[in-house]
């Protein structure tokens, strides 16, 4: 049976499985000695309901229960055989079937006409900001793990975070400046609408041709 493959903290939970058996106090400490909340969502009552989802599954088993000290016993989770196959076949999914996703930034841009065009100037110069600013902590990491000696293969993922907040940084200057200067395709509609109310201006588009490119949706 397979892991719920909607919730990347079972396959962080596995991957690190896959080194040698652990208990989920030592799974979620690993993670974040690696920086890995910053790819997968983490927090330890998660992470609890997953290792007990994934023991349901016959994808995990408990191997022994283990007591230091005075603190309570921990039982120590190893991967089956059919856990081992799942990490592999869903890696193998997410590598190479790309998905829609819906980031909020996107949800942002395609409703960004209810704002007024100086308003929506004045928010993505702020966004800007703080994009030049965590592009700042995430040069220093990466120059911190190339100290170290760090291999690329075990922060590929910051690698290819850096690019997006690279493309995303020279996108939101070029919106911003050409908002401004007006080259922006409908910003003398948009002006209009802020300016005179939406029921006083038509929209900027046939809304037949919408129609007719979605028929029965009335």
């Amino acid at each position: 049976m397979v892991a719920n493959r909607g919730n990347p903290l079972a396959l962080a939970v596995m991957c690190c499985l896959l080194e040698h058996a652990m208990h989920p106090y030592e799974v979620a400490t690993t993670l974040r000695q690696r920086a890995k909340e910053r790819s997968v969502k983490l927090n330890y009552g998660a992470l609890y309901g997953v290792v007990d989802s994934l023991r349901k599954r016959g994808l995990i088993e408990a191997k022994e229960t283990r007591r230091e000290g005075m603190r309570p016993e921990r039982t120590v989770y190893e991967l089956t055989a059919s856990g081992r196959a799942e990490v592999t076949d869903w890696l193998a999914e997410l590598l190479q079937t790309p998905v829609t996703e819906y980031p909020q930034f996107v949800a942002a841009l395609s409703f960004l006409p209810a704002l007024a065009p100086d308003e929506a100037v004045h928010l993505l110069e702020a966004r800007l900001v703080r994009l030049r600013l965590e592009q700042a902590g995430e040069e220093a990491a990466r120059e911190l793990v190339q100290k170290v000696g760090l291999p690329r293969l075990l922060w590929l993922e910051e690698e290819f975070r850096g690019r997006l907040r690279a493309t995303e940084l020279e996108y939101v200057r070029e919106l911003v400046r050409d908002i401004r200067s007006g080259a922006l395709e409908g910003t003398d509609w948009w002006r209009l609408v802020h300016e005179r109310g939406p029921e006083q201006v038509p929209p900027p588009f046939d809304n037949r041709a919408l129609h007719d490119n979605h028929p029965g949706e009335d």
